[in-house]
């Protein structure tokens, strides 16, 4: 439940459209609603602006579903997203609500419900390589549910740095950046260089053994001399698409 729900339910009390006893019994999920194996917090909107999400890992088909059928069942406007779901995952999730837009990244799908209404901010979603091509993909995804538009400039390594001034332009006019890059990370210090906008590096698990499955990246990333270039975790694509979301109005 979103403030819009909450202020619509008073104004349905005071008209007196909604009994007290109503509007009680809606209150009193407000927090969480108990499904036994999660407890779904619908409070997150009220503090946060926006509604839990689900990761799928570690979760059932089945789990997934009811879930997402909880946070549906809120009278909010906010959307609902689930990451990270293997194919089983998905496609249950989808059976119980349907009408999802689902986000194929590698092995595993985003699927988003009710996505919010369009925000005007140009957002830049920018890859090393295609192997980085999975987490944007989910970072993708969840910034189109929260109402942008998100344009992609796709393998612009820095082995190839010529690629990336090609879209020299396109850095400039953007109001956000978000940089996914495995290897060594450097890509998020170019791009820091070269724009006014808020940069949201990505680290991901891509590359060689001294890459340590993103730690490298991740390391490199936050001793960046570009300065105020903020750093999510390896391959959390979902939250550079958060941080986005919470920056830019």
């Amino acid at each position: 439940m979103d403030e819009t729900a909450v202020r619509q339910l008073l104004d349905d009390v005071r008209a007196g459209t909604c009994s007290p006893d109503d509007a009680v019994r809606q209150l009193r999920r407000l927090p969480f609603a108990d499904l036994g194996f999660a407890r779904v917090d619908h409070h997150r909107a009220l503090r946060q602006g926006s509604a839990e999400a689900v990761y799928a890992p570690g979760k059932t088909p089945a789990q997934c579903a009811a879930i997402v059928v909880e946070l549906l069942a809120e009278p909010a406007s906010l959307p609902v997203v689930l990451t990270r779901a293997d194919p089983e995952q998905a496609e249950a999730a989808l059976a119980a609500a349907p009408g999802g837009t689902r986000t194929i990244g590698g092995a595993l799908s985003t699927v988003a419900w009710r996505p919010a209404p369009p925000r005007t901010g140009r957002v830049l979603v920018v890859t090393a390589g295609t192997a980085d091509l999975p987490v944007a993909d989910e970072c993708t995804a969840v910034l189109t549910a929260s109402g942008f538009a998100p344009e992609r400039l796709v393998d612009c390594g820095v082995a190839g740095v010529h690629r990336l001034l090609a879209s020299v332009d396109d850095l400039a006019s953007a109001d956000a950046v978000v940089v996914v890059a495995g290897m060594e990370g450097a890509l998020a210090s170019v791009v820091g260089g070269m724009t006014g906008a808020p940069v949201i590096a990505v680290p991901t698990s891509v590359g060689y053994g001294a890459s340590f499955q993103g730690i490298t990246a991740l390391l490199a990333m936050l001793a960046s001399c570009a300065a105020g270039i903020t750093v999510v975790g390896i391959d959390n694509g979902f939250g550079a698409a958060c941080a986005v979301a919470r920056m830019l109005p």
